[in-house]
């Protein structure tokens, strides 16, 4: 008997750290019950300190993975994450297109959370005007927004005009983050066009933040893959990244991830170490 199982895709960037990118996506997919599949943009060489290489995969091999997936496997839903080019870019947006990929949440990815740039300066371009408009939700934190709509993003108000201004690219909804917004309270804004949503939740204090914006834009996919309305998808996303930043963990020695798979296990501290062995 064939099983119904909920498919998303990733294209993105490959984070040699697994903590952001391809991995950070697949870890929140497989927590979350859903069957993903990747299309790899770039390979970086990459950990909790710093990235110190990029190696952009060429555009016909991007193509290819994306048709290779769609035309076998298809997706339920998908996101983009690390595109790092116009050229790259405009590769995706035709095969969102030719494949009819119509839950497509973008995560406009440019820089990492080292402070490493992701996205050409020249790309923002493409993105803007090629990609936004075939989105179904798009995902920018405050800083990414700010380049999005030439303006600053330091307040909730402020985070409202921006999205006022992204919407009017032609994605479907916009969800700004208020991550980097001072509070105690991390402020996410969805808006449809017409209403605004208030996701609040309070700030984890921890410097365990690596993969932040990809969990989360990973998790709107899954639960959008397994059939639930756009506010519901993005409030779930949301406790599942909280509850994933409570859980972090330090593997190395700088800004390590988020633990995706919190609610499956917790690390095993030195005492127990000793006291097992």
């Amino acid at each position: 008997m064939a099983m119904r199982i909920p498919k998303a895709l990733t294209i993105a960037g490959s984070d040699s750290g697994a903590g952001a990118g391809i991995q950070a996506d697949l870890k929140t997919f497989s927590a979350l019950g859903v069957y993903g599949s990747t299309v790899i943009t770039a390979i970086t060489a990459q950990n909790t300190v710093g990235v110190t290489a990029v190696h952009e995969i060429p555009t016909d091999i991007v193509a290819a993975q994306l048709d290779a997936v769609m035309e076998d496997i298809g997706a339920d839903a998908a996101k983009t994450g690390m595109l790092s080019s116009a050229a790259i870019i405009e590769t995706v947006a035709d095969g969102v297109r030719r494949h009819r990929i119509e839950r497509l949440v973008v995560d406009p990815v440019m820089v990492a959370k080292s402070g490493d740039r992701l996205l050409r300066e020249d790309a923002v371009t493409a993105l803007r005007e090629r990609l936004l408009p075939l989105a179904f939700i798009v995902t920018p934190n405050a800083p990414e927004a700010e380049v999005l709509c030439g303006r600053p993003v330091r307040s909730e108000a402020e985070m409202q005009e921006a999205a006022r201004i992204i919407q009017s690219f032609g994605p479907r909804y916009v969800v700004v983050k208020g991550g980097h917004i001072e509070g105690d309270q991390v402020v996410d804004l969805l808006f449809d066009g017409q209403h605004f949503e208030r996701f609040a939740l309070p700030r984890v204090d921890t410097p365990h933040t690596h993969g932040t914006g990809c969990t989360f834009s990973a998790a709107i996919v899954a639960f959008l893959a397994r059939g639930f309305d756009v506010p519901t998808a993005v409030w779930e996303a949301k406790q599942y990244l909280h509850r994933a930043l409570e859980a972090a963990f330090a593997i190395g020695r700088g800004r390590s991830p988020v633990h995706h798979f919190h609610a499956w296990w917790a690390p095993v501290t030195e005492t127990q170490e000793v006291r097992d062995g």
